[in-house]
């Protein structure tokens, strides 16, 4: 069996977590995060027996996860349930998806109600009713109450409408609001027929 006669530092690579060199019998053997070395309770004077590999396997999984996690968050805020298929999809297993999602959410990094409040209220700025919203938001795989919290919040759907339609609505702006998810029933009042 070999016994780890070394844990070294290393400076971090851009962007990424500290790093440590693990030394087996007086020679270097990898180079691995430092949270791994301490979530497998690597020390020197320690034996890498199948059980130490195995957990120090475990946590180099979880580590990578939640890195790849953190580079899909820095680009674009997303749901829990679509940043579990990213990680599923880089190979993640519902382990280290499990340990790296809960850490994000307890840093606040991954918040479904914050992703559906900001993606709605974008997409109202874009001109889209409330029905196209809540399609939107469904296939992000938000949860409904928080699609109903979401939609609740942003300016109601008939005043939206008034002000995309504006003094003198015409039936073309009428189509084109229905076709981006405004209510047609709401649209007909506002524009003073049915379409």
């Amino acid at each position: 069996m070999a016994v780890i006669t070394a844990l070294r530092e290393r400076p971090p690579r851009q962007g990424s977590a500290s790093r440590v060199e693990i030394e087996l019998d007086g020679e270097a053997w990898r180079v691995v995060p430092a949270d791994a070395v301490v979530g497998a309770g690597l020390s020197v004077g320690r034996t890498l027996d199948r059980a130490t590999a195995r957990d120090l396997a475990r946590e180099l999984r979880r580590a990578k996860a939640l890195t790849d996690a953190v580079r899909v968050l820095r680009y674009s805020d997303v749901s829990r349930r679509r940043l579990d298929e990213r990680l599923q999809r880089r190979g993640a297993n519902a382990e280290a998806r499990a340990a790296a999602l809960s850490t994000l959410e307890r840093a606040g990094l991954v918040d479904d109600r914050r992703v559906a409040v900001s993606r709605a209220r974008t997409l109202a700025g874009r001109g889209l009713g409330d029905a196209a919203i809540r399609f939107a938001l469904e296939r992000e795989q938000i949860a409904e109450s928080l699609v109903a919290e979401a939609l609740a919040g942003l300016e109601p759907e008939p005043e939206r409408a008034a002000r995309l339609l504006g003094a003198a609505p015409e039936p073309k702006a009428v189509r084109r609001l229905a076709s981006k998810g405004f209510d047609p029933e709401t649209l007909a009042e506002l524009a003073g027929f049915a379409d």
